[in-house]
């Protein structure tokens, strides 16, 4: 298969063998995500291995993905981390203020999350599945202090890598036309969407689980109908970061 090929095979995988990945696989996997591109070669990021049973139950519990992360072959948390900065900044007696403003939290959550997308292409062309959970926001402070993280860390998300049992159809992605222009944002906007919502109604309605009568349209309305984790603010600043400058 070619690269292109796996990449528009990508699903999320939520059913997973009770396997464990073997040493040589975790090394590859840590491998291609840290071969990334990095903001200034700054490499802002961590990658935590979720092995103890209890500390995995627990936030899986926070991030209600339960069934999936307790029996997945591996369990990852990346970590946007600026504290190795901090140290080093320290040592050499600078301030850290460079480090807490909104564009170094930037760098390092696009950091992470390149790094994130690296292991994620490098697990499946190895034939494995992955899955992206964001639920760990559900509760920050928790999740942190059960990883011991120190100030100008913030964990965005888990990832869940295995050998699939099941995997789900392949989502519908928007027409080229509907998230792509030259030289400049169309004046009306990608909001040309009639077609694509019923390419998107057709695939939740013959699915092989979960079908379900929606648009994406539907969906989105849904989804932003209510203001989502507004204490990940409060955390973010809580591990000092500061956003006035």
């Amino acid at each position: 298969m070619g690269l292109l090929k796996q990449m528009q095979s990508h699903v999320s995988v939520r059913n997973f063998e009770t396997t464990s990945l073997s040493d040589d696989v975790k090394t590859k996997l840590l491998q291609a995500a840290q071969s990334g591109s990095s903001s200034n070669f700054v490499q802002a990021f961590t990658i935590l291995e979720v092995k103890n049973q209890a500390v995995r139950d627990e936030i899986a519990e926070i991030s209600q993905s339960a069934s999936y992360v307790k029996k997945s072959g591996g369990f990852f948390i990346f970590v946007a981390d600026l504290n190795r900065q901090a140290q080093i900044l320290k040592a050499n007696h600078q301030s850290l203020a460079p480090l807490k403003n909104l564009e170094s939290f930037l760098v390092a959550t696009v950091d992470t999350t390149i790094a994130a997308q690296n292991m994620a292409l490098m697990a499946e062309s190895m034939g494995l599945g992955i899955c992206y959970i964001g639920g760990i926001r559900n509760n920050l402070a928790r999740v942190a202090e059960l990883l011991h993280l120190p100030p100008l860390t913030v964990p965005l998300f888990e990832m869940t890598i295995g050998v699939p049992v099941v995997k789900n159809e392949v989502k519908p992605r928007l027409p080229l036309n509907q998230f792509t222009a030259v030289d400049q944002y169309p004046e009306n906007g990608f909001t040309k969407l009639e077609n694509y919502d019923q390419v998107v109604r057709q695939y939740y309605l013959h699915r092989s689980s979960h079908q379900k009568d929606t648009t994406w349209t539907q969906t989105q309305v849904a989804f932003f109908a209510e203001l989502r984790r507004p204490e990940v603010a409060q955390f973010v600043k809580k591990q000092g970061f500061e956003f006035e400058n």
